[in-house]
């Protein structure tokens, strides 16, 4: 088991803890990652981070795939990659519409087929073998719409660079069985290390079979956030206004990959009663309801030993990379000690 820490993205304001950052580095934690919504983008963060510590791997989770080309996430990842060292992990998402469609400005559209198409291009710049050309139903190269100029002419990148490993952010159990077909690894949003697997493992070896790989050629890196309290309740009621947020509030009704995932785990009840008080306006409603158990499940919360126990449903789990989301200093040598 590897661990590694969540910034996160930004609030009203940007801020990272760089001593956090630094400390997690000297002690030997595997990897810092960044996210982003529609604030704070995942790159900038991880370019700072990357200048100041010496060994930590930087991650993206994610990189929004509607927000940029494949061509730019690739110049990005690979510009991030050599000025780091060979440090740089490329994790990427469709995000969802109200993202996508509210904020980037472009059709939400099939996100699998875009993300396949997505993945493969990125391999062929990396690859560079040849003029980069392709043509998908999303992406084709040189662009050849009717509005093109054609002048366009198949380039292959001036960076030499190497195959960085690819992550993706899947929640819905076909596109987990493609992320474990097409990708080096799997970001699961609120995984549960009791229930995650009846959900996805069949999908996720089905994936294997269409690739020819295995669990070893596969990073499963969940992102729990860790909480130390003696208060464990307290800590569980830190992190409902989050689950809250997402079951109730990241999507509509019908179409909330957050909700649906709940449901998945067994709180179909809990997470209408979510949805509909946090549409409603009435949030601290919602947060009520959200199930201790499911909170205690996808989170490490409690003094040291509690932690530690808890850790080991996490160990027993195809789970190879924790992401842990933290604000606590006095963490860190924990996480440092569990770091495998």
């Amino acid at each position: 088991m590897k661990i590694g820490i969540n910034v996160g993205y930004s609030g009203s304001s940007m801020s990272i803890n760089m001593d956090l950052v630094k400390q997690a580095d000297e002690l030997g934690l595997d990897s810092v990652w960044a996210a982003e919504a529609y604030g704070s983008d995942a790159v900038t963060p991880l370019a700072w981070i990357a200048g100041q510590t010496k060994r930590i791997k930087v991650g993206t989770a994610i990189m929004q795939i509607p927000a940029r080309t494949p061509a730019m996430t690739a110049m990005t990842a690979t510009t991030l990659d050599q000025i780091s060292g060979g440090r740089f992990l490329l994790g990427i998402g469709a995000s969802g519409p109200q993202v996508v469609e509210g904020w980037h400005g472009v059709a939400y559209g099939k996100p699998m087929q875009r993300t396949r198409e997505y993945i493969e291009i990125l391999r062929r710049i990396f690859a560079r073998e040849e003029a980069l050309t392709y043509d998908g139903p999303h992406y084709q190269i040189p662009y050849r719409g009717a509005d093109a100029t054609g002048l366009g002419k198949p380039l292959k990148s001036i960076l030499h660079g190497r195959q960085i490993p690819i992550y993706v952010a899947a929640i819905g159990p076909k596109s987990v069985e493609q992320t474990a077909e097409i990708a080096d690894g799997w970001l699961p949003i609120f995984f549960s290390p009791e229930r995650g697997m009846k959900i996805y493992g069949d999908g996720i070896k089905a994936g294997f079979a269409k690739a020819g790989k295995g669990w070893s050629d596969f990073d499963i890196a969940a992102n729990p956030t860790v909480i130390l309290t003696d208060d464990v309740q307290a800590g569980i009621d830190m992190i409902k206004p989050m689950l809250a947020l997402y079951i109730g509030g990241m999507g509509a009704r019908g179409k909330n990959f957050y909700n649906d995932l709940a449901c998945r785990y067994g709180f179909a009840a809990e997470a209408k009663k979510i949805q509909d008080l946090y549409l409603d306006g009435k949030k601290r409603e919602a947060t009520a309801e959200v199930p201790n158990e499911l909170v205690d499940e996808v989170a490490l919360i409690g003094p040291k030993e509690r932690i530690r126990d808890r850790f080991a449903a996490w160990r027993d789990s195809p789970v190879t990379t924790m992401i842990c989301g933290i604000g606590q200093p006095e963490l860190v040598p924990i996480l440092a000690e569990l770091n495998g």
